[in-house]
């Protein structure tokens, strides 16, 4: 076969190999989202702290800056689904959530996110170091996060809070992982604007 040859049935197969892929039916991706609170901001508390709230960026690393479910073995390793996938960034729907969920508190005169270009009192904003499944004695949905407080008047830090607990994952497959996942974000939330409402109960804005 000579060289003109060679290159024709090369390139061919090349063509044929490209089509037969193709042609295959591609798997579906399947998306998940996290439970997003009723946005019930016309509702008030009897006494609301007088005080604008700006949720700001929930930092993390790119692994939760990007819609992949993650997942880790043993020891450090770390790996994320490929056709298991968030319907937005973890970090971003966490936001999302402490967000709505400080708004339909009515505990605060008004909650908006930093990009609102609103001024505010105070700016809770956070770094979110775990949340993934976690496959060692058992499975379980892990999520670490701290958040911080900042006082816009003076930009002294006045709160922290650090959250971490491994969720019991209730079955063996992602949407048991999500729904784990999901209830620890619900939790960490709580826990946060419980601590937010004892921290202006002990410093009333003047």
């Amino acid at each position: 076969m000579n060289s003109v040859r060679r290159k024709a049935v090369v390139v061919l197969l090349a063509t044929t190999a490209v089509f037969l892929g193709g042609c295959g039916a591609a798997r579906p991706s399947k998306y998940y989202q996290l439970t997003i609170p009723a946005d019930t901001s016309a509702q008030h508390a009897a006494d609301p702290a007088a005080v604008t709230l700006l949720v700001g960026n929930l930092f993390a690393s790119h692994l939760y800056r990007e819609d992949r479910i993650v997942y880790s073995t043993t020891g450090e390793e770390m790996g994320t689904y490929e056709y298991q996938r968030w319907a937005e960034p973890p970090a971003e729907m966490i936001q999302e959530v402490l967000l709505r969920e400080l708004r339909s508190s009515g505990r605060y005169r008004a909650v908006y996110t930093q990009r609102s270009n609103t001024n505010g009192d105070f700016l809770l904003r956070g770094r979110l170091y775990d949340f993934k499944e976690v496959s060692e004695n058992g499975m379980v949905a892990r999520m670490g996060v701290d958040f911080e407080m900042r006082d816009l008047k003076n930009g002294a830090t006045v709160w922290t809070h650090y959250y971490q607990h491994d969720e019991p994952v209730n079955g063996k497959n992602v949407p048991a992982v999500v729904a784990a996942l999901d209830k620890n974000v619900q939790r960490a939330v709580k826990e946060v604007v419980e601590s937010l409402d004892q921290y202006f109960a002990l410093h009333p804005a003047k």
